[in-house]
């Protein structure tokens, strides 16, 4: 539990033990095991709870829908215990990635199991009230205690100077976004009472290819091999949006003096 400005924090895990955080199952709150949501009686609750591997969702599409739509019913329920507003963090892949990035009026157009479910999830607290948020981001990097996003990933191969070949599509773009940028957008949006969907998204635009690059350009003679692809010749499970990304003109529109950080700036500063 922690203390920002007039905000009173508390954070929960539910599949990944996490130091500071308390355990709560959003498939089963029932569960006498889960935090004492109704001592603590929140006025909001950030659902950011899914089934994120796009590959075995569409493989095991049951599994995708109890863990990224069912969880989301039952927050939910949960909020209108407590009349709290929902934050719900979705994804970029409501899109099919004919003509990214893409602004907040966009048509949606998922080619996934994931991203369906990411798009029934997002209906689901849309029309649950109005004073929910919707906050749409996509290839979150920053720090995490299992590192593995993208860009963490990469940057402890370099680190520890691995060998690895990486097959990566050239033909996958979307738009980067440090976690900590979502954090602070988050809490302007609570604190001024928005309400809708927002985009949050960086101002780099990258495929894999480059965004692979552009961090292990850090280690000079790493033995780390990329290998372009394109994604048809990768022979993914799941159907993946290749013009991707975000626009973030609405989030701007209403905050002109936020700034969105880069990959160069946080490799900069990981690296000293």
């Amino acid at each position: 539990m922690g203390k920002q400005e007039d905000f009173e924090v508390v954070g929960t895990y539910f599949s990944f033990v996490t130091e500071g955080l308390h355990f709560y199952d959003t498939l089963n709150p029932e569960n006498p095991a889960n935090f004492d949501i109704e001592a603590f009686n929140p006025t909001h609750i950030l659902h950011a709870g899914a089934l994120t591997h796009v590959d075995y969702c569409e493989q095991h599409p049951d599994e995708s829908y109890t863990k990224t739509v069912l969880s989301t019913k039952n927050i939910v329920t949960l909020a209108d215990k407590f009349g709290a507003s929902i934050i719900y963090i979705s994804t970029d892949y409501v899109f099919d990635g004919k003509s990214g990035p893409y602004d907040e009026s966009a048509p949606v157009n998922p080619i996934s199991t994931y991203a369906r479910h990411k798009l029934e999830a997002e209906e689901i607290v849309n029309k649950h009230s109005e004073e929910n948020i919707i906050l749409r981001v996509t290839n979150v990097y920053g720090d995490e205690n299992r590192n593995k996003n993208f860009i963490a990933r990469l940057l402890e191969m370099g680190l520890n100077k691995e060998t690895a070949v990486l097959n990566l599509p050239v033909d996958q773009y979307a738009t980067p976004v440090n976690a900590l940028d979502i954090a602070k957008a988050l809490y302007l949006l609570i604190k001024d009472i928005k309400r809708g969907i927002y985009n949050i998204a960086s101002t780099d635009y990258l495929n894999r290819v480059q965004l692979a690059q552009k961090v292990l350009g850090h280690f000079p003679g790493n033995q780390v091999e990329i290998v372009a692809k394109l994604t048809r010749d990768l022979n993914q499970p799941a159907a993946r949006p290749l013009q991707g990304g975000l626009k973030t003109s609405k989030f701007l529109s209403e905050y002109p003096y936020f700034y969105f950080s880069g990959v160069d700036e946080y490799l900069a500063e990981k690296l000293g």
